[in-house]
């Protein structure tokens, strides 16, 4: 193995696509590569070490799908059971019509739509209802709160009729949270960061968090066609090559982070490169752990990165830089090497973050990345795909 494409790589990213960068590859479970490049923070010139902490956004909902699908391993959860059976909020939803009209849905929300992002949900953390339990819990809402509230806006389309990244995995991480009694993020402490030896993987910053944070900036592009984008907007269609950093502050931007009872399913996670490589390495290796412990089983994995939408729904994953992809249990998933142009086998699974954290896992293999900088609107577009290239390319 020769990683000098991949340090160069980093390089490159330090100097010209994001302030500071960092990578950990594992492969069977031992770690064989671990680089930063750039700064941890543009005016203090900081080095960036790879011991930094990192809000990883998205790159959280790796984490969810695993809790989740421990779940229906046990025969907690079973992906085609209609949600209601669990959350009876959900019995009976309604959807928005193209003509502004509220009607019936006809189909219910299944436990495998939050999984898969075919729920109907939309990403908007200002919807009402969200907003009215924020005021009448003081900001003090669980996880488990969220998801019942939730059920009172109307969905965009039909359950199981369009794939749309959402709120879904907030949503799965509320219904963990109320079919094993416990808040999510106490489930996920002791059923994947305790087991893996994760001691650096949190939802809630402390001090001593924030003091070994990485500052996190905001690509702000100069291009007018692409001012005003959303976080989200801004993952799926790039955000131009022209503009200039920003530093936003390093609190969890939108509504996943900064409220004391909620853990975000979807993006709450803060974490080290070093620490939750640990859940790349177990996933990497059919749910085993480097040090032995086993969170999945190996055939619960294979269902993970098995692609669960059909030529209708991929139409709907249309994001640049998952040409080649469909998605499984809450993750791209590699079905077409002459689509994507990926020099990764089919299957490689993975998913990336809003400030540009990647996760890459490759069972064939027994290869567990993850990469990770600091800065929202990362532009995926450009490094995702290269990142992925480079990668392959020093395995050798």
């Amino acid at each position: 193995m020769d990683f000098s494409n991949l340090k160069a790589f980093l390089d490159h990213m330090a100097a010209n696509r994001t302030p500071g960068c960092a990578v950990a590859v594992m492969l069977d479970g031992k770690l064989v590569y671990k680089y930063a490049a750039g700064v941890s923070d543009l005016d203090a010139k900081a080095p960036m070490t790879g011991e930094e902490y990192f809000n990883i956004y998205s790159c959280s909902k790796v984490t969810t799908v695993t809790a989740g699908a421990q779940l229906v391993e046990k025969g907690i959860l079973d992906l085609n059971d209609p949600l209601y059976d669990y959350i009876p909020e959900y019995r009976q939803m309604y959807v928005k019509t193209k003509d502004g009209d509220i009607i019936k849905a006809k189909n219910p929300i299944k436990v495998g739509d939050l999984f898969s992002m075919t729920a109907g949900f939309n990403y908007n953390w200002n919807a009402p209802s969200i907003k009215k339990l924020r005021e009448e819990k003081n900001n003090l809402h669980t996880t488990a709160d969220f998801v019942r509230a939730l059920a009172n806006e109307p969905l965009d389309f039909e359950p199981g009729t369009h794939w749309r990244y959402s709120l879904c995995h907030d949503a799965l991480g509320g219904l963990i949270s109320i079919v094993t009694g416990k808040p999510f993020g106490e489930y996920v402490k002791e059923n994947i960061f305790d087991p893996l030896g994760m001691t650096e993987s949190v939802y809630h910053h402390t001090p001593e968090v924030e003091a070994r944070m990485a500052s996190q900036y905001k690509f702000v592009t100069d291009d007018p066609a692409q001012l005003g984008l959303s976080i989200v907007e801004a993952q799926i269609r790039g955000s131009g090559n022209v503009g200039h950093f920003e530093n936003v502050g390093i609190a969890i931007s939108s509504g996943h982070g900064g409220y004391p009872a909620f853990e975000s399913g979807g993006a709450g996670i803060t974490t080290t490169v070093g620490d939750y490589v640990k859940l790349m390495a177990a996933l990497s290796r059919g749910g085993l752990g480097a040090n032995g412990e086993r969170i999945l089983a190996s055939k619960t994995v294979e269902l993970i990165k098995t692609n669960r939408l059909s030529d209708d729904l991929l139409r709907d994953f249309n994001w640049r830089h998952l040409r080649g992809y469909g998605y499984g249990l809450g993750m791209r998933t590699h079905i077409s090497r002459g689509g994507s142009g990926s020099l990764s086998p089919l299957g490689e699974f993975g998913w990336g973050g809003a400030a540009g954290a990647n996760v890459l896992m490759d069972t064939e293999s027994k290869l567990g990345l993850f990469f990770v900088q600091h800065t929202l609107n990362p532009r995926e577009e450009w490094y995702q795909p290269r990142l992925r290239n480079v990668v392959y390319s020093c395995l050798d």
